[in-house]
């Protein structure tokens, strides 16, 4: 086991903050079980008291976590951010919405060198956390690392997968198709209707990162949202996917000079019939309709408390499939990335690996705002096909038509 090299003997590898939230439960039941012996992490939260019946919870099937550490950390108070990020190697927080209660550990996180977690799907807060905090990160050697569950990790190494089966000094095409099924916790419709009610904070935050990135002087990158088409291949229809994953892909292909000196990425989810695809436009219009009336955005979010979610029953017949078409250099090859529940069972799964990969892998140098690929690559990939989600070749690599 290797543990990240340190100036200062700090107590614990993991700090997970937000633990007895819905997702944050479930990330704890993962590391409970899945956290090699010798990692010493740590449950983070205002209430004292649900941190303890968590601590039951989990010791009653492990009763060496008995003594787990319980540490007191809220998002309104600095102070005891700054000591849990002092304390750690690294903080996994699911505690959102983020552009309401993410920044005070964001800049912790970067003033003690400590990397840093995230199941973040908010644009807005992931481009004002570069503005603000990259540069300092960068300083300490802080890995800020933001999307880390199904935001937006299996197109981020779904892609870098496909990547590294297609011919190297290439320009290099991918398209991204989404299928699956699941349910949202209160905290994730908390998090879609606080960004949703921001379009204009996001073009802002948007516009001002791209005047401050410096992106390469010799490569091309594009990625965003694909276009409507019917695919024969998949038998459905391919609808824009106007979420952050296409994002975070741009950045890893900008960090990243594997993927050739002209890359495009454009993500698609998948609608078997068109009435679906029209009922889905139309619900979405609507949701962001909503978002922007504040009785009405408070009426959706109490729908669902934060802490609420689906039961494991519901997680169970959950699941997901992210199929990539990729080209380049005269080939092409068709990959897959699937597992079980997208929203909470694998991306819990998802937060706790990186954690773990941050703690204890041995990785490339970097620091500052990262994403999962470029930090971690490879050896986060690795992790997940062992903990069982599914990286495959589906079609390999052959002369395009």
């Amino acid at each position: 086991m290797r543990r990240r090299e340190s100036t200062t003997q700090r107590a614990y590898d993991i700090v997970l903050f937000g633990a007895t939230g819905f997702a944050g439960g479930l990330t704890a039941a993962y590391l409970a079980e899945h956290a090699p012996a010798g990692v010493r992490w740590a449950l983070a939260g205002r209430d004292r008291e649900k941190l303890e019946r968590l601590r039951d919870r989990l010791a009653a099937d492990a009763p060496e976590l008995a003594g787990l550490a319980l540490l007191r950390a809220d998002s309104t108070d600095p102070a005891s951010l700054r000591a849990i990020a002092a304390d750690t190697h690294v903080v996994a927080t699911t505690v959102g919405p983020y552009l309401t209660y993410g920044e005070p550990l964001v800049a912790a996180c970067a003033e003690a060198g400590t990397d840093y977690v995230d199941l973040t799907g908010e644009p807005e807060f992931v481009d004002l956390m570069y503005l603000r905090h990259h540069a300092l990160a960068r300083s300490t050697g802080a890995r800020i690392v933001h999307s880390c569950g199904f935001d937006s990790i299996p197109q981020d190494l779904g892609v870098h997968y496909t990547v590294t089966r297609l011919p190297e000094g290439v320009p290099l095409r991918i398209e991204g198709f989404v299928r699956g099924s699941g349910t949202v916790s209160g905290g994730t419709l908390a998090s879609a209707m606080t960004a949703l009610s921001r379009p204009v904070g996001m073009v802002r935050a948007a516009a001002a990162r791209r005047r401050a990135e410096p992106r390469p002087a010799d490569r091309t990158i594009s990625a965003g949202p694909g276009t409507l088409h019917r695919r024969r291949d998949l038998g459905a229809w391919a609808v824009p996917m106007p979420t952050i994953d296409p994002q975070i892909v741009g950045r890893s292909a900008a960090a990243l000079s594997r993927y050739g000196p002209d890359f495009r990425y454009r993500a698609h989810v998948v609608a078997d019939r068109l009435p679906v695809l029209v009922g889905g436009a139309a619900g979405f219009a609507a949701l962001l309709a909503a978002a922007q009336l504040p009785p009405a955005r408070r009426w959706l979010s109490g729908r669902l408390s934060p802490g609420e979610g689906p039961d494991a029953e519901r997680r169970a017949r959950s699941w997901f499939a992210v199929r990539f078409a990729g080209e380049g250099g005269g080939r092409r090859v068709v990959t897959e990335v699937s597992g079980g529940d997208p929203g909470y069972g694998e991306t819990a799964k998802m937060l706790a690996e990186s954690a773990l990969c941050l703690a204890l892998d041995d990785l490339p140098e970097t620091a500052g705002q990262v994403t999962t690929a470029t930090a971690m690559g490879e050896a986060l990939t690795e992790r997940l096909v062992r903990a069982g989600l599914v990286f495959r070749t589906v079609s390999p690599p052959r002369p395009s038509p």
